[in-house]
């Protein structure tokens, strides 16, 4: 008998907005509890290294975290599985990028490069 919630995510149960491959391993980073439910966000891992490819693997990420560079609506997030949702801000301070997380028409998450001053609220 298991006790608790369920602490392991396989790629192929991922939702798919995340747009995982099926074959680059068999495990998918499972999302922290936070602001959104986990079958509408992104955790930070797969935000960094599958979309911006700012990272090649999650050790990278978790190193690019812990060094306070990543900001989730202008507040420092240190964990690499932070849920990032529907219209956050994520701001980089070593390039100075911002983007928000927005839907394509498919469902998917698109992240959107947006300028400093649209950074500064929250939709």
């Amino acid at each position: 008998m298991v006790r608790g919630p369920k602490k392991h995510l396989k790629r192929l149960a991922a939702p798919k907005h995340w747009m995982l491959d099926k074959l680059s391993g068999t495990w998918a980073p499972k999302p922290s509890a936070g602001p959104h439910k986990t079958r509408e966000c992104l955790p930070l891992v797969v935000l960094l290294r599958n979309r911006l490819k700012y990272a090649l693997t999650s050790r990278e990420v978790t190193l690019i975290v812990m060094q306070r560079l990543i900001q989730v609506d202008k507040k420092v997030r240190t964990d690499a599985r932070y849920p990032a949702g529907f219209m956050d801000v994520i701001s980089i301070k070593e390039t100075g990028e911002n983007f928000r997380l927005l839907y394509d028409i498919k469902g998917r998450f698109n992240v959107h490069p947006i300028g400093e001053e649209e950074a500064k609220f929250k939709l």
